[in-house]
């Protein structure tokens, strides 16, 4: 249903049952899947391709140009999946030539003031709580939720079920299942309770953590980390996942917190 007070261009593709509420401006090579609501004074800027059943609040931009010098008009998209809230005021840049698209996955939930740049890749199911900024290139894996004010350095790496506390500063890779927080950021613990949420069971999680002692609490460096963990922990689709995550990462992970003696911070 489109309002009279909108702007939609005529080769804008919308599905039939889009609700598109007052002033809001729809731009050319647009897509909008099934039973998406778009609220009033929303700009959807060319190359936006928006999933189905997804909400966008009042004052989103979605699919603005890069805030980045190198851009020079190429032809690149902003990609939200299925089912995602886009809250108030949210700005979600599209690619450059770089990665060629901006991508927000299915089920996801951003907050108000939320900024995505360029070429960043978020996965499904993770939240970004208010006024969280993702500079360019940055990667988010599945279920990862990030608290209010956190601020991520350009192609920085956040793996799947992290927890990043509250008003952070993510400079360095972030590796999977764990609890980021303090300053400079650093590892505070397996994010159990999220988790446990998702059902995984006692021995996944304590699989995860035996793999985090050797990683950040018992004073080794990574390569020596990694060759105990590889030899001497018994295998699992975790383990592999949190070795693999180390191993590829360019900006390096977060170190250990120095005040940590053992893991009964743990939930």
């Amino acid at each position: 249903m489109k309002q009279p007070l909108s702007y939609v261009h005529p080769e804008a593709k919308i599905a039939e049952n889009v609700v598109i509420e007052p002033f809001v401006t729809i731009d050319k090579n647009v897509e909008i899947g099934e039973g998406t609501w778009i609220g009033s004074n929303v700009t959807i800027f060319s190359g936006a391709r928006i999933g189905k059943n997804c909400k966008i609040f009042p004052g989103s931009v979605i699919s603005a140009i890069p805030q980045d010098l190198k851009f020079i008009g190429e032809d690149t998209t902003a990609v939200i999946g299925d089912n995602t809230t886009i809250r108030e005021f949210v700005t979600i840049n599209r690619g450059t030539k770089a990665n060629w698209k901006t991508s927000i996955g299915s089920n996801c939930l951003l907050m108000a003031y939320v900024h995505v740049a360029h070429d960043t890749i978020i996965g499904n199911n993770c939240i970004l709580s208010n006024a969280v900024t993702l500079a360019g290139h940055v990667t988010i894996d599945d279920y990862a939720i990030l608290g209010g004010l956190v601020a991520v350095h350009q192609f920085v790496k956040i793996g799947s079920h992290v927890y990043v506390s509250g008003g952070s500063l993510v400079r360095k890779d972030v590796p999977p299942f764990v609890k980021a927080a303090r300053e400079p950021l650093s590892y505070v613990g397996v994010n159990s309770v999220g988790l446990r949420r998702r059902t995984y069971s006692n021995e996944q999680i304590q699989n995860i953590q035996d793999v985090y002692r050797y990683l950040y609490l018992k004073g080794l460096n990574i390569s020596q980390s990694l060759e105990i963990i590889e030899k001497e922990l018994p295998a699992s689709k975790e383990k592999d996942e949190i070795v693999l995550f180390v191993r590829n990462s360019t900006r390096g992970i977060m170190k250990g917190y120095s005040g940590s003696k053992d893991e009964s911070e743990i939930d």
